[in-house]
């Protein structure tokens, strides 16, 4: 065999990392996640988790999973590769009008229940938290839903907090576009109230509206850090199909901050396979994973 032959198999041989992670390597990533994120990866992961690092091998030209371990946890003070490795691991399925059911219930009870609320006490403010918002179909539902009900009266004052891990759907739930095909779960009547259809290059897509981006404000909160960059109480918040992802302590520890968050009466939504059974007091069921903070729970002078 030649010399020249032999460059050519080498040329040809594919990097190590395309034999799959080790059991070691599987483990070092596992206990990175969970660490970073609280996600608890189950061994049937592995072929995921496999493909979705060996695009930042490929990027990193990389020849190995160890070696991205290592430069993940040595090479990398500014953290930039960790935000690109937990945007790598994270899942993100949504769609507007997920589980129509919550929306109907704001709708039909919850905006009734404030309106009379402000009746009594002038209180017109409106805090509500989407976590785990994704690409944005969610905030911007309940937007949609809170500016169909509650009208455009002078002297509400509505804000929206949408907040993801991951910063690559973030900047696109900032940008407001989505094709038709995105859009086909809403009503065509809220539809053309909302979004601006796109012409000439952007036939085919849509953009929200600016009144109803302007009540919605996107920025990256990890679940697992100490402290959360919110002052206020709020009055709902929506965390669909994200505690799925946590094990059970984590769940209960993010489902308690919540809690200590909610107003009285505040609102909490949780996803269609969760529950809070088992797992936290002081709130009552209303169903359909649908959650009300009881007065009682916390103590009047606990803390945001």
């Amino acid at each position: 065999m030649t010399g020249r032959q032999l460059q050519a198999e080498s040329v040809a041989r594919p990097p190590a990392w395309e034999a799959g992670l080790t059991d070691r390597e599987f483990e070092l990533f596992r206990e990175l996640v969970y660490h970073h994120t609280g996600i608890s990866l189950s061994p049937h992961k592995r072929p995921l988790l496999q493909a979705r690092l060996g695009r930042r091998l490929r990027a990193l030209k990389l020849t190995t999973f160890t070696e991205y371990h290592r430069f993940l946890t040595e090479q990398d003070p500014s953290g930039e590769e960790l935000v690109r490795f937990i945007n790598a691991i994270t899942t993100n399925k949504t769609e507007f009008f997920r589980e129509a059911h919550h929306f109907r219930y704001l709708a039909e009870e919850w905006v009734p229940a404030i309106k009379a609320r402000a009746a009594r006490s002038a209180d017109r403010a409106v805090r509500i938290w989407s976590a785990g918002c994704s690409t944005g179909e969610e905030p911007y539902t309940i937007a949609m839903t809170l500016r169909d009900t509650l009208g455009t009266a002078v002297g509400w004052d509505v804000k929206i907090l949408a907040s993801d891990l991951d910063t690559e759907v973030l900047a696109r739930a900032r940008a407001g576009v989505y094709s038709l095909e995105q859009t086909a779960p809403i009503p065509q009547r809220v539809l053309a109230s909302h979004f601006l259809r796109g012409r000439g290059e952007d036939v085919g897509s849509v953009c929200v509206r600016p009144e109803l981006r302007s009540l919605i404000t996107f920025r990256r909160i990890n679940l697992q850090d100490p402290r959360w960059p919110i002052r206020s109480r709020l009055d709902v918040i929506f965390c669909r199909n994200v505690l799925i992802y946590f094990d059970r302590p984590t769940q209960q520890r993010v489902l308690q901050r919540f809690l200590e968050l909610l107003k009285d009466d505040g609102l909490l939504v949780l996803g269609h396979s969760e529950s809070v059974h088992g797992l936290l007091d002081g709130v009552k069921h209303l169903g359909n994973t649908m959650y009300r903070r009881i007065p009682a729970a916390l103590p009047s002078d606990a803390k945001a």
